[in-house]
């Protein structure tokens, strides 16, 4: 049975797997606290869709955090020098950390949610990471979120308090999406109501509207609507 009248945060990109989450977090009876990022990454254009999905989802809140990665670079999302990856078919992805890793981002991203939801009474954070179909990040796997789960419940003062009188462990990192594949999310998604349409996953958009087609985002997204088969409702440059 669903609470209701709890609030979480709750990351929002403003891509397919965030949207989702989103509306999970509304299903599942919580009152939504949506916080997005814009770190310097050349796919700024999420951050309209994630204004688009919290307008949609009447979160209670919707907050854009400001600061630049870039300045660190290492990542084609944060570095102009560096091209983000093209391919024509998801197996061509392969199995490795891909450029388009931008270092400590999840990190960074999760302490912003874990410092707002112990601001505003907060015992949940969901975040969209996905260890299935996804490009091979590191911060993305159940083994960190556990990890992060206990430094979260050892650094906040809800933490210690709860410890102190036995209570266990309030803070929740809750990753719905973790175990699934990119069909199946979207699967949950369309049941649930979410408009695709509004939500962009690529990492190299052409422009507001247009995606690439070709990143590893895109590739495994559209993989995904083809294995509902139906087809994916965002616009894209060469389909």
């Amino acid at each position: 049975m669903p609470v209701t009248e709890r609030p979480a945060v709750v990351l929002l990109s403003g891509g397919l797997d965030s949207a989702t989450i989103l509306s999970m977090s509304v299903r599942d009876g919580f009152q939504p606290y949506a916080i997005s990022f814009r770190y310097g990454q050349r796919h700024q254009a999420e951050l309209e869709r994630a204004r688009r999905m919290a307008a949609l989802m009447n979160v209670v809140q919707h907050t854009v955090i400001d600061f630049n990665l870039g300045i660190f670079g290492g990542s084609a999302l944060t570095d102009d020098r560096l091209a983000v990856p093209k391919h024509d078919s998801v197996e061509a992805i392969g199995n490795h950390i891909p450029v388009t890793y931008v270092p400590a981002r999840n990190t960074i991203f999760l302490s912003f949610a874990l410092s707002w939801a112990e601001a505003i009474g907060a015992s949940d954070i969901f975040i969209g990471v996905n260890a299935l179909d996804y490009s091979g990040y590191p911060d993305c796997r159940p083994e960190y979120i556990a990890a992060y789960e206990q430094m979260a419940n050892l650094a906040t003062k809800s933490g210690t308090d709860y410890a102190k009188i036995g209570l266990g462990s309030p803070i929740r990192i809750r990753t719905p999406l973790i175990a699934m594949t990119k069909a199946e999310i979207i699967r949950i998604g369309l049941d649930l109501g979410v408009d695709y349409s509004q939500t962009l996953s690529c990492y190299d958009p052409i422009d507001s509207e247009l995606a690439c087609g070709h990143c590893d985002a895109c590739l495994l997204r559209l993989r995904g609507f083809a294995q509902n088969g139906i087809p994916d409702p965002a616009r894209y440059a060469e389909l």
